[in-house]
């Protein structure tokens, strides 16, 4: 129908036209089809609303699509190293502490922010996280490899704060203003590194070294409830994404496998049946 027919239609008319129930509603989700599903749903619900404003609403028989919840983004090991030689060539003295505590931790960007110097105990190899998402403190651990990195990071802190003009600030890491350190600055850290390791900025984030630090505990054995607790998860829901191994690391794991050497045959042990000896029984006398 025609915008000159629509224009000139009473409301009683257009009511009858717009009704959702007379063939239109069903043949215009069909050329939906090969959207996306967020997108259909949102197209979905602006024509709800006006539905609603004419007067009617939408059919039962409507099916919204679901969502597919996408997988996490994770480092492949060659992107690993890559960026690893990125973070040993990068002249800023926070991508190697930043980067190293994130793998090792798997800790959230505005977790590593918040952190503080008291809150990380190097002879325990942990730190404390305090008021984490959800408001809720955990304990998350580290690696000697950790500890040596912020032991050399730590007199470039205090360089930096003998210039900051905020007396007594206990933050882990710093700006070269001597302020504590913020997601964007780190993102802007994590592009520069990426540009540097050859690596597309939308595939690393400070949220890809968190998805590899969990990926990496799950191929190593680590069980669902661990990482859940070391990721702070408040379900473990969230942490069983993880179990949707992607493509490729499901190619390395199988090749790798395939190039283990075979085990060693062992020649079965064979046992020696002994005579089994039954006593003499009294011979009977038969009259």
């Amino acid at each position: 129908m025609g915008w000159d027919k629509v224009s000139c239609a009473t409301v009683r008319e257009f009511n009858l036209i717009a009704d959702p129930n007379n063939g239109r509603m069903d043949a215009w989700i069909n050329s939906l089809g090969e959207l996306k599903p967020s997108t259909i749903n949102a197209k979905i619900a602006a024509m709800a609303h006006l539905l609603r404003w004419l007067g009617h609403i939408v059919p039962h028989w409507i099916q919204r699509p679901s969502k597919s919840r996408s997988l996490p983004k994770t480092l492949g090991r060659r992107e690993l190293s890559r960026l690893n030689r990125a973070v040993a060539d990068s002249e800023d003295p926070l991508a190697m502490p930043v980067c190293t505590l994130m793998l090792d931790t798997g800790l959230r960007v505005s977790e590593l922010c918040a952190l503080d110097i008291d809150d990380v105990d190097k002879e325990d190899l942990s730190a404390l996280v305090i008021g984490g998402k959800g408001e809720k403190d955990r304990t998350v651990l580290f690696t000697e490899a950790t500890v040596g990195v912020l032991e050399k990071w730590e007199p470039i802190r205090d360089a930096r704060l003998s210039l900051s003009q905020e007396e007594g600030l206990r933050a882990m890491f710093v700006s070269s203003r001597g302020r504590r350190i913020n997601p964007r600055s780190i993102q802007k850290m994590v592009d520069r590194l990426a540009d540097s390791a050859d690596i597309p900025r939308s595939r690393l984030s400070p949220h890809t070294l968190r998805h590899t630090f969990a990926t990496g505990l799950l191929e190593r054995g680590a069980d669902l409830v661990t990482i859940q607790r070391l990721l702070g998860h408040s379900s473990i829901a969230t942490t069983r994404v993880y179990l949707e191994i992607g493509d490729q690391t499901l190619r390395e794991i199988y090749h790798r496998a395939q190039r283990s050497p075979p085990l060693p045959e062992e020649e079965p042990d064979i046992v020696e049946e002994e005579a089994i000896s039954f006593p003499e029984l009294p011979r009977q006398r038969v009259d």
